[in-house]
């Protein structure tokens, strides 16, 4: 018995004997009707040609759509023996998709690739952001240089150059100590950098940690490894400040006078005017200097502490009141663009430290040196090659032998 979708066959069970009833009595009155017609006028014999017509034609039709739908309906019997025969299904148009896939494809196939657009549009739309951007930087650098030439502006770099005498007295210079916290910072910072973006943008882990103590603390490998880094950072710089405190030098990175503000306004506009002030970084930063280490130190590296502890797994289940004050979508408002000034940081840091006497810089940095030379250079140059060392191994198949000594390591 044929079947339709949802498994019930057709006809139904009720409907079969209803069918053959009315076969029945449409074969009867068909008889009656024959009989009749022996004795009727010419004009009822045309009439019932007329209806025999209507009838063919109306089995025509049905046949005509049951051999749409591939089932064998013979058209020698008329409507009668296909209503009347249970094991035919009624001839009706199929309203399911038979699974067989079409000969032509008339859908547009762009649509389904993922393509993105053609290159040379991409090109052309940096190539004009590039250049808005360095119209933008030329109008900035001639507006500055106007400005400064202004008598009322020369004697406000008088008054204030850039930087100001710290109110308590340090010895200048930098001790291997600040250059190993300078180096391990970057290492860290790079890699954090790198497994936050890849947390951000991870659809499906491939691999997950679990600490041995707590099974429902099930996380994915390269959160593990963001986190890991993240209480390595914490170490670095906690002790990088202690040291700073206990040596005095946290007077070089600290402001000590109202005069720092001023004195960064005039930094500011020397360096957009490319008529940068004078390098004493050995002895003091400048207020600009002091400021931005000043905000990366003390407050933009806890508040990324402090959001991503918010997001972690170690923040207290049971702490509700604490939820409530402190709401995760606060952290992770906030986490992201914390990172974003992180890179601009650095690129400003970097390009600043090249641009001002790379060479010296770099020697501060890297060699406790303040000579001119290439030792910093070349300690600079191996610290960047186990950098992106760091960067090229930062993934799970050397970081999983790692996470199994803390906890288990599962696949998908």
């Amino acid at each position: 018995m044929p079947r339709v979708a949802g498994g019930e066959p057709w006809p139904p069970a009720g409907i079969v004997p209803a069918i053959a009833t009315t076969a029945q009595d449409t074969t009867a009155q068909d008889a009656t009707a024959s009989v009749t017609d022996t004795t009727a006028p010419a004009t009822a014999a045309s009439s019932l040609v007329t209806d025999a017509a209507h009838d063919a034609a109306d089995t025509a039709r049905e046949v005509e759509t049951s051999r749409d739908v591939d089932v064998a309906v013979s058209a020698a019997p008329a409507r009668v023996s296909v209503l009347g025969d249970p094991s035919v299904p009624l001839p009706a148009p199929r309203t399911v998709w038979n699974g067989s896939a079409p000969r032509h494809i008339t859908a547009d196939t762009t649509a389904t690739t993922g393509r993105p657009r053609p290159a040379w549009t991409q090109a052309i739309a940096v190539l004009l952001g590039a250049a808005a951007l360095g119209i933008l930087a030329a109008a900035a650098v001639a507006f500055v240089r106007a400005l400064l030439s202004f008598p009322f502006m020369q004697d406000f770099l008088a008054a204030f150059p850039g930087e100001y005498t710290p109110a308590i007295a340090v010895e200048p210079g930098f001790a291997p100590w600040v250059n190993w916290a300078h180096f391990f910072n970057a290492f860290l910072i790079a890699l954090i950098i790198r497994s936050g973006l890849r947390i951000r943008n991870e659809k499906r882990p491939t691999a997950f940690w679990t600490p041995r103590n707590n099974p429902k603390g099930k996380v994915s490998l390269t959160i593990w490894f963001h986190q890991a880094l993240d209480i390595l950072w914490l170490l670095n710089g906690a002790v990088f400040v202690v040291l700073l405190f206990v040596t005095g030098h946290w007077v070089r990175i600290v402001p000590t006078s109202w005069e720092v503000l001023p004195n960064a306004l005039s930094a500011a506009l020397q360096y957009v005017s490319f008529d940068w002030p004078t390098e004493h970084g050995w002895v003091n930063y400048n207020s600009l200097q002091q400021l931005a280490y000043f905000v990366t130190v003390f407050i933009a590296a806890p508040l990324a502490a402090a959001t991503g502890f918010r997001m972690s797994g170690m923040w207290p289940k049971r702490a509700e009141r604490l939820s409530k004050a402190y709401p995760i979508e606060w952290a992770r408002a906030l986490h992201f663009p914390v990172m974003i000034y992180f890179v601009v940081f650095i690129i400003g840091h970097v390009a600043l430290v090249f641009l001002t006497g790379f060479l010296r810089n770099l020697n501060h940095m890297y060699a406790s040196s303040d000579a001119v030379g290439w030792t910093g250079f070349w300690v600079f140059v191996a610290s960047m090659a186990v950098i992106a060392l760091g960067w090229a191994a930062a993934r799970p198949l050397v970081i999983a032998p790692i996470a199994k000594l803390f906890g288990s390591v599962s696949g998908r």
